[in-house]
């Protein structure tokens, strides 16, 4: 079986509340996760404040770079969300309300409940697609290769499933993990000959603390179950020589 082309992706977190450390971001693992799974790698994220011409100028710096690309935050119905309007911007599309988006979000609320603010909420680009949501009615929506999510995590993932048969992906990434009592200046010579020898495979180290134990986790990644198992069977090699202990739970 030939190998698909690989299909990257890069995620731009917009809001100030995020690079004031206000907000955690949970959406770049969950964009990369599900990514994942579709074949499609995350090589790129970047976070921004919410201003206009930063948003313009990185939306039109990384769509000419991936396949595509996903933003999360500022489409909500306050004066500081203004993502919408600066990807009509980015693009040279009229900003205004998308007919389909106001339909949904006038059936969605209460008669007198679909007040200014909500009705910004169906504001875009107008020949914009939609990205509906399950959660609480205001969709997303996409341009071209660009995809425009809210910020909310829970909202956020519930749109995700929406866009599977959207998006074209490659072989989906397998990954495998070994968690070893040992530390990474122990390790690093190993795998970094095995690295070498197994091209198509990324290998990663990662130190941890937990529940009193010192480690490192080994985690193997690439679209080729049989190469992942070749290059485990490698590391188990080195391991079982050093005699270093796996530790089966953390």
């Amino acid at each position: 079986m030939t190998n698909k082309k690989e299909i990257i992706a890069g995620i731009i977190i917009i809001g100030n509340e995020v690079l004031s450390g206000r907000t955690k971001d949970v959406n770049t693992s969950s964009i990369a996760i599900w990514l994942n799974s579709l074949g499609i790698k995350v090589n790129e994220v970047r976070t921004i404040p919410d201003d206009e011409k930063i948003i313009i100028d990185t939306v039109n710096e990384l769509r000419k770079k991936f396949n595509y690309v996903f933003t999360t935050g500022g489409i909500g119905p306050t004066h500081d969300d203004i993502t919408a309007e600066s990807i009509s911007k980015a693009f040279n599309l009229v900003y205004g309300f998308q007919k389909e988006a106001f339909s949904i979000l006038e059936k969605y609320y209460k008669p007198g409940e679909f007040t200014e603010g909500r009705q910004k909420m169906a504001k875009m680009p107008t020949t914009a697609n939609l990205i509906l949501n399950p959660s609480s009615g205001a969709p997303g929506f996409y341009v071209e290769n660009v995809f425009c999510l809210p910020g909310v995590p829970s909202i956020l993932k519930s749109m995700l499933g929406g866009l599977n048969n959207i998006l074209v992906g490659g072989d989906p990434v397998i990954s495998k993990t070994l968690n070893l009592r040992t530390v990474e200046s122990e390790i690093a010579k190993s795998l970094s000959e095995i690295q070498d020898q197994n091209q198509e495979v990324e290998i990663g180290s990662y130190p941890f603390f937990r529940a009193g134990k010192l480690g490192v986790s080994i985690v193997i990644r690439s679209t080729n179950q049989s190469k992942i198992d070749q290059c485990n069977d490698q590391i188990l090699n080195f391991i079982k020589v050093k005699d270093i202990e796996i530790l089966k739970e953390i």
